[in-house]
């Protein structure tokens, strides 16, 4: 079978197929179908079909179907003349005709009569097929259709075609550009070995780029190191996906020894890495590399960045490297560019810091910044070491030049507040009201935390008080401070009504300020009041932790309602908190007091698997309890880990556990543990050794063991040898 040569290409039409209505249709196989062209005995035929179809019965030629193809928009239309000139027996469809038609019902989803003409293609083996399943291939993914391109692949693959590279990362990169897919990557590549296409640098960044993205980072450098076996090195690609996956992942000395590997191969980096890489570099304090990054960008681009100084810079205040930052800061002034204001924080809060202020002072006095922002962060450094009276003496300055805006103020008025200097934070808002700033929000939170700091907690919910009449909004950090201090002066009801307050208006208390209101409305015994607080506050976003849950489970069990208490455990559980040893206890005494010896066992067995241990009174007490109840096996698992604890477990508490595991009918336990006791050098006592013996029967004996903790313990050998250990017991004597 012989056909001219194609030339593939993407119709100009097709891309209006994506809006076209599409229906179903069940059409009779080619080879059933000999019937000649009859427009009038097919009632689904429509105008533009006939119009196709008589335009075929003209002249039967593969490049005119095609042409007639691509003149049909509709595609059951079109799949119907594909057909039915495949029945004509003057006509012999070709690769390209099929490319075609595969690639409209690609491009509408049809992909069970996909199938079908797929598998037709590949059973006629027609000339150029591979060529055809290139073009599909590029074509499904131009036009976004992975799925599709996919179907054509594994078609291909089961022909045996060996597709070009190319083609192959093209495939590649559809699926590389989208998460989620490494799964079809890496059949994709592992069908290219399969056939024997030999990978190019191209290929195998895609499957180190997809390594990286499902966190496979050591297999992905593996790849990496492996590249010259597959008769490739890497490219500047390569290096910047290896380089940001180590720096993403907090490998940043592992990204540097890359980063110069590359430079020692003189791999001239594309412009994206530079742009990738540096900011990535700075973020984990690595500006030596950076800088060097940044030089030679300079020299070989000839450009220079904004941002990219911007990052620099930032990463050299950040690490004390103020001489450098400064070099590069008036390295870009000389070139003629303007810095952010960005910059100029970054550069003073450095010498702040470091306590440079005079060097910051001089920074604002050369450039003559006009910008607030510099001078509002030498204001904040003043306040931070202590140095109020230069920071006053800064902001007057500030004022008189016009440089000042409200957080100017606030920081001031803050940083006096919290060193509790309420006066001095009085002037300076009398000043500012002079300046015709307004007083607002944040200055009310200011006053309430100076007020809290030195313990006037009535002049601090004055000022609450009087926020809530004009309704300005306060910081949580300032609520949280009154509420603990309210708490801690015992008005507790006057805290209860800040926190509804504020929690009403979207501000979220503190952790600690929570346990402390808890705390204080549980011991004034309304617990049910403090689970509602608990609940409001988790409803409108705060935490708990497991300060609070204890506090308002040794309330209910103070109310003596433990079964009240287990829901309350479980949510705490549920909400990751864990208990203390001290809840643990006091929850198992109050389980056990309430005769709920199961639950006290279900706590028991978490306790100890949290790595905490009961103190030995409350251990006594749940034994008793569960021997009690013949309950004691619940817990043998733990009880067998606690043995092992010396001053915890004593010769009459394992006496008392395996004589009680043997009447439960758990006597291979029972055994197991008085082995490790005698492994102790702890003698059981006679009762014990009866029950595990036999030799009298249990019907006989006085069941009730609940005074066995009280009993003397003999452990006497002679007693053992009357009850007939002779030989056993023989070696112990020669102890």
């Amino acid at each position: 079978m012989t056909t001219k040569s194609l030339i593939y290409h993407i119709p100009k039409r097709l891309l209006s197929w994506f809006t076209l209505n599409y229906f179903s249709y069940s059409i009779a196989s080619v080879a059933h179908i000999q019937a000649p062209f009859e427009v009038d005995k097919d009632p689904l035929a429509t105008p533009e079909y006939i119009t196709a179809g008589q335009a075929l019965k003209s002249r039967f030629h593969p490049d005119r179907l095609v042409h007639v193809l691509d003149s049909t928009s509709d595609v059951t239309s079109a799949l119907k003349l594909f057909k039915w000139i495949s029945t004509q027996k003057n006509f012999q469809q070709t690769a390209k005709t099929y490319a075609d038609m595969i690639l409209k019902l690609g491009m509408v989803g049809d992909h069970e009569e996909m199938d079908i003409l797929l598998n037709e293609v590949v059973k006629l083996q027609l000339q150029s097929t591979e060529q055809a399943f290139d073009f599909l291939i590029h074509s499904f993914c131009k036009n976004c259709r992975p799925v599709e391109a996919l179907k054509v692949f594994k078609y291909s693959i089961l022909a045996k075609h060996k597709l070009s590279v190319s083609t192959c990362n093209t495939l590649l990169a559809t699926f590389a550009s989208q998460s989620g897919n490494f799964n079809s990557l890496m059949f994709i590549y592992k069908e290219m070995v399969k056939a024997g296409i030999l990978p190019d640098v191209e290929t195998l960044n895609y499957l180190i780029k997809g390594l990286c993205e499902i966190g496979c980072l050591d297999l992905a450098i593996n790849q990496f190191q492996r590249m010259s076996l597959k008769r490739c090195g890497p490219n500047d690609q390569t290096f910047e996906i290896i380089i940001k996956a180590l720096c993403t992942s907090g490998r940043s000395d592992e990204a540097v020894m890359i980063m110069n590997h590359m430079l020692e191969l003189g791999c001239t980096p594309h412009p994206n890495l530079y742009y990738n890489v540096i900011p990535l570099l700075c973020s984990v304090n690595k500006y030596e590399e950076g800088i060097k990054l940044f030089r030679m960008r300079k020299v070989r681009a000839g450009e220079l960045d904004l941002y990219l100084y911007s990052d620099l810079i930032k990463c050299l205040c950040t690490n004390q490297q103020m001489e450098s930052a400064v070099e590069l800061f008036q390295e870009m002034l000389d070139s003629g560019i303007a810095p952010l204001n960005s910059m100029s924080v970054d550069i003073v809060d450095g010498f702040c810091k470091i306590g440079k202020f005079s060097e910051a002072m001089s920074l604002l006095n050369e450039e003559q910044l006009l910008q607030v922002e510099p001078y509002n962060a030498l204001l904040k450094g003043f306040c931070m070491a202590g140095r109020y009276q230069e920071a006053a003496n800064n902001l007057k300055k500030m004022a008189e030049r016009g440089l000042t805006n409200l957080l100017s103020w606030n920081i001031l008025i803050k940083g006096l507040c919290d060193e509790g200097f309420v006066g001095k934070a009085f002037e300076v808002i009398g000043r500012m009201i002079v300046s015709s700033y307004v007083v607002e929000g944040t200055i009310y939170s200011a006053i309430i935390t100076g007020y809290c700091k030195i313990g006037d907690y009535e002049n601090a919910l004055a000022m609450f008080e009087l926020s809530c009449v004009y309704d300005y909004s306060l910081d949580s950090e300032s609520c949280s401070q009154l509420i603990e201090g309210l708490c801690v002066g015992k008005k507790v009801q006057e805290a209860a009504e800040v926190f509804y307050y504020i929690t009403s208006k979207g501000c979220l208390v503190s952790s600690i300020a929570l346990d402390e209101l808890i705390q204080g409305i549980c011991h004034n015994g309304k617990v049910h009041e403090a689970i509602k607080m608990r609940s409001y506050a988790v409803y409108n976003g705060a935490s708990c932790n497991s300060i609070t849950y204890s506090t308002i489970l040794l309330g209910l069990l103070g109310l003596d309602k433990p079964k009240e208490a287990l829901p309350c455990l479980s949510l705490m559980l549920v909400d990751g908190c864990t208990l203390d040893v001290t809840t643990y206890c006091i929850l198992i005494h109050g389980l056990c007091s309430k005769g709920m010896t199961r639950e006290a066992a279900d706590l028991f067995n978490q306790m100890v698997h949290d790595n905490l241990v009961p103190t030995f009174e409350i251990l006594e007490l749940l034994l008793f309890r569960l021997t009690r109840n013949s309950q004691l096996h619940m817990v043998v698992c733990t009880l067998d880990y606690l043995i092992n604890d010396e001053g915890l477990l004593n010769p009459p508490m394992c006496n008392l556990i395996i004589y009680t595991l043997v009447k439960e009918g758990y006597k291979q336990v029972a055994c197991k543990l008085l082995d490790k006791m005698l492994d102790k050098g702890w003698v059981p006592d006679a009762n014990t050794h009866v029950m595990l013996v036999g030799n009298n029967n249990l019907e006989d004996r006085n069941g009730n063991n609940d005074d066995m903790f009280d009993a003397p313990c003999d452990d006497k050998v002679g007693k053992i040898l009357a009850e007939g250990l002779d030989d056993f017991d023989m070696q112990m004597t020669l102890r």
